[in-house]
């Protein structure tokens, strides 16, 4: 069973992939990643990989037969990619150095525009989940690429939401939200030239950091060759700024939010960010989704992002000073 199922009262598609339960647990000794499974060149620094048991497919099979008057269903069309980061199975996107990290982005922009090409594509998600806490069961680094065949609510919400600011006060909503903050200053980690990463005044999570560009871009390929470099750069130090929180591998899901593709226009009102969604709220005490959030969509942070904040730039201070020039 694989399809796209309507969700009439959120006005949403849930994707129905019955397939993915079929996925085997890896043998500890062998990861399909590695150079020598015989799933992947012998040689490479970063690769693109179809997904094995993918949730959309650009040959989906035809729906079950569930639907009557009131129940939609629908193809499960779309594409679903692993994104491998380095040949090596145990080490971290921070441990990468930076010309490694440039070439990772590098490859996410082709694929993202790859991926875009297909007109039925409407939206195009670069994402990693790292860590056993959010359920990653392949510890060799990578990260994945959906191609939805719709519009995400949450992109969607997004987007109605910066179409109506830019409406009602003539300016770009992201543009806005950077500009306060970087007013404030509380909330701000640290920045460089092309990005500024800060916790965010609403942030639904202990440390939810945003990456956000500098610059009004919609898309990671508006950026040109010296501002993807520094990107991956500002992702590596993130990410390397949450381990260095309580010496460990920080669990996080990272959220590339690049504007819908095969859509309209979205150069006035669309701004490329990123989300981190770490599930710790300390080093041995996780944050859970409980009935409030997941039920309501009711979001309840139990720490304050101003001290939060100041916590993150020691421990970016501290990730840092490991760093050689």
């Amino acid at each position: 069973m694989a399809e796209l199922r309507w969700h009439p009262l959120t006005q949403d598609w849930v994707m129905i992939a019955s397939n993915r339960q079929n996925r085997p647990q890896m043998p500890k000794d062998w990861c399909p990643f590695c150079p020598g499974s015989g799933k992947v060149p012998e040689q490479f620094q970063v690769y693109e990989y179809d997904n094995d048991f993918p949730a959309l497919s650009q040959d989906p099979p035809v729906p079950d037969d569930v639907a009557d008057d009131f129940f939609k269903v629908a193809e499960n069309y779309g594409k679903c990619e692993v994104i491998l980061y380095s040949p090596e199975h145990i080490v971290t996107l921070p441990e990468l150095s930076d010309s490694h990290v440039a070439k990772l982005v590098d490859l996410w922009c082709e694929r993202f525009e790859k991926i875009s090409s297909d007109s039925r594509i409407k939206y195009v998600f670069i994402f990693e989940n790292r860590g056993d806490v959010v359920g990653v069961t392949m510890p060799h680094p990578h990260g994945q690429i959906y191609g939805y065949p719709f519009i995400p609510k949450k992109i969607q919400l997004e987007c109605d939401s910066a179409e109506k600011y830019l409406a009602d006060k003539g300016k770009c909503i992201f543009c806005d939200m950077l500009e306060h903050e970087k007013s404030d200053g509380r909330r701000i980690i640290f920045s460089n030239e092309y990005f500024t990463v800060f916790l965010p005044f609403f942030t639904e999570y202990p440390y939810g950091v945003y990456i956000f560009s500098n610059s009004h871009k919609q898309y990671i390929t508006d950026f040109n060759a010296e501002e993807r470099a520094v990107l991956g750069k500002t992702i590596k130090q993130t990410a390397g700024m949450l381990d260095s929180l309580f010496d460990m591998r920080f669990p996080y899901m990272m959220c590339m939010h690049n504007a819908p593709v095969n859509s309209g226009s979205f150069s006035d009102n669309y701004h490329f960010h990123i989300e981190f969604f770490p599930p710790m709220r300390s080093k041995d005490k996780q944050k859970f989704n409980a009935s409030s959030e997941t039920g309501a969509w009711a979001h309840c942070n139990p720490t304050c992002p101003e001290e939060k904040a100041e916590e993150l730039r020691e421990a970016y201070k501290k990730f840092m000073s490991t760093q050689k020039d």
